[in-house]
């Protein structure tokens, strides 16, 4: 028998100490669709299809993943996109002389398992919806319409189906001059749907005014549905993250969020904290509080404050609004799944039977339980609030990771030179991308330094990482470290920086040159590797985190393999020994600290849970080692 979880949460610290809680809303939701629908993805009586809903609800079991690590949500991933796509990069039920931008937004995964696999089949795939959108037929201005039969008409949904791939892909794919054309999609349907009066943006625009939902004079639908603005919106949010910080007309998409959101705001439930399913009519005969709506303004309020597009009082009504998620659309059944209530099946426009987007329409199509359409947005914005009260652990601080000791180039399959190689930028299982996401979630910002070290660039910087300095097998010319340097980042630290240094085994690292930098703070690698782990014998890797570890307060377990052992004196101190040989070790300087392990260890491969077993709890202790990093000066090594 169904529950309704009745939750009021009257203070924040309520709020806060409910999103701490294990396992999240996020992780709940996930894995109850996840569980009922095993094998591929479809409503009861229907049939998989590649379509938008799938693909939404993929790209947050992406963020679920990157968010703890699990790869049973990658598996997962992989598992219904390769139920579509073929070898040859056709996929199973998918048209293109339909021209539907919904067919667009399962693309994301596409991308994604192209860059874990390298799998040629997946990029094959983003080609064909690349090529689609190459003939989508566009207005006179230039906008996509949102399908071939829906001729001369731009909806809100579009935006989402087809931008946030199209900006990925440009990325990816060196495509700098599409960024142009995707600002222009959102100005454009911005301009032609807004409402002055209100602020908000209708549903749909028909550029020929021929259909008999839009208005004469304006081409405008009558009336505002929040699951439209709410795609719109996510959009945003979304493509931002992909649309270069230098890009002349970025800025433009930023005030677009903001007038939308301010609008969005006032239509809140002030008692309740959702959205109805016809936004401005709060108190309209038949007019409800519909989940997905709600759901992505959430997402769209708190990643937009999260990203610094909004303004911090933006949180209230994502905070508000949340809570009314959890009171109003959540409930559990029998065996402790829960599920999400009231979400519209579905609102569009014109087609058959003919659809005239009347207050009365809005209001005729049916409301369906666990809705993915509503279950995905539900997801991403778990996520961002339970990421929310992380963000003070960084705020305002810049981690800094060095791409000069460290500076390692291949040439892709499109024969193009890439940097790579504990790089934030390398998805793959030889990148730091996962734990540059744990410090951005903590609040802070990611860099690079690709010069060496000097008093200018690290004036600004919180926490220096240098990982696995070149030796000539992988660089031809490798930048060792000099004295000069030692002097620099000594000075550094002593003034207040956080220093990391991670090495590799002997065969791996120009560990000799290191130990100059190290010895800097009593620290010295030995020359003798351990944990020589053979093949997949990962029992050999592994490390017990004592009880009340002073950096590693969640993991019981972690696994490091092929390192160099340490030596230490004052004013370091080790943290985690084992047999008589030093693993890792700290040392307070002046107003600094520094941290020191042999072995380049969390990056992807041993934090994406592919390979790795989740037995071996190194996200965890990733995410309490950068939370550590960032909390300032320590008294460990003076314990």
């Amino acid at each position: 028998m169904k529950k309704q979880l009745l939750i009021c949460y009257c203070m924040l610290g309520l709020f806060v100490s409910a999103m701490a809680q294990t396992p999240t809303w996020s992780e709940r939701m996930t894995t109850s669709i996840m569980d009922a629908n095993k094998d591929s993805i479809s409503y009861p009586g229907g049939r998989a299809n590649w379509n938008y809903e799938e693909g939404l609800f993929l790209k947050a079991v992406e963020r679920v993943w990157f968010r703890t690590g699990d790869a049973a949500y990658y598996r997962y991933i992989k598992k219904i996109i390769d139920g579509f796509v073929m070898e040859d990069g056709s996929i199973r039920t998918y048209k293109m002389d339909e021209y539907n931008s919904d067919h667009i937004t399962p693309g994301r995964s596409l991308l994604m398992l192209h860059q874990q696999t390298g799998q040629e089949k997946y990029k094959l795939a983003a080609q064909v919806l690349r090529q689609q959108l190459k003939n989508q037929p566009r207005t006179k201005e230039g906008g996509f319409w949102h399908k071939k039969r829906y001729p001369y008409q731009m909806w809100l949904d579009g935006l989402y189906m087809a931008e946030p791939f199209y900006a990925e892909y440009s990325i990816l794919f060196d495509e700098p001059d599409n960024f142009n054309d995707i600002i222009n999609q959102f100005v454009w349907m911005e301009q032609n749907a807004r409402d002055e009066k209100t602020g908000l943006l209708y549903h749909g625009w028909d550029e020929s005014r021929g259909q008999k939902w839009a208005d004469p004079a304006t081409g405008k639908s009558p009336n505002f549905w929040s699951r439209a603005m709410g795609w719109y919106a996510m959009a945003l949010v979304d493509v931002l993250d992909y649309i270069p910080a230098n890009h002349p007309r970025r800025k433009e998409l930023i005030p677009i969020l903001d007038r939308l959101m301010t609008a969005v705001i006032k239509y809140q439930d002030s008692k309740e904290g959702g959205w109805y399913q016809v936004t401005d009519k709060l108190t309209g005969k038949g007019n409800y509080m519909e989940a997905s709506g709600s759901c992505m303004f959430v997402y769209a309020l708190a990643k937009g404050v999260r990203m610094g597009y909004l303004k911090d009082s933006f949180m209230v009504n994502a905070r508000k609004g949340y809570e009314g998620i959890l009171k109003n659309f959540i409930s559990t059944d029998d065996k402790g799944m829960i599920h999400l209530e009231k979400t519209v099946s579905v609102s569009g426009l014109g087609g058959d039977p003919y659809r005239d987007g009347s207050y009365e329409y809005y209001l005729s199509e049916r409301i369906r339980k666990d809705d993915l359409k509503g279950v995905g947005p539900f997801i991403m914005a778990s996520i961002e609030m339970e990421i929310a009260p992380d963000l003070s652990v960084g705020k305002g601080k810049t981690v800094a990771l060095d791409y000069y000791f460290n500076n390692e180039y291949r040439k892709t399959k499109e024969d193009k030179t890439e940097r790579f190689h504990y790089t934030w930028d390398d998805p793959k299982d030889s990148g730091y991308s996962l734990w540059g996401n744990i410090f951005r979630e903590y609040g802070s910002q990611t860099v690079a330094i690709p010069d060496a070290p000097s008093v200018a660039n690290l004036k600004n910087v919180d926490v220096y990482i240098i990982v696995d300095p070149d030796t000539p097998k992988e660089t031809a010319n490798p930048n060792y470290i000099q004295p000069s340097h030692v002097n620099t980042i000594s000075s550094w630290v002593k003034n207040g920086g956080t220093l990391v240094l991670l090495a590799n085994d002997t065969a791996n690292v120009e560990w000799k040159h290191f130990n100059t930098l190290t010895k800097a703070f009593g620290i010295e690698f030995t020359g003798k590797s351990r944990n020589m782990v053979k093949n997949d014998v990962f029992e050999q890797g592994k490390f017990d985190i004592p009880a009340n570890h002073p950096i590693f307060k969640d993991p019981k377990k972690i696994f490091v393999k092929e390192l160099l052992t340490l030596s230490v004196k004052a004013p370091a101190k080790s943290i985690l020994s084992e047999g008589g040989d030093v693993v890792m070790a700290v040392a307070n300087v002046g107003k600094g600290k520094v941290f020191v392990l042999g072995d380049p260890w969390i990056y992807n491969e041993y934090l994406n849970g592919k390979r790795l077993p989740m037995e071996y709890e190194n996200f965890k202790a990733a995410k309490n080692l950068s939370a550590w990093l960032l909390s300032g000066n320590s008294s460990i090594a003076k314990k």
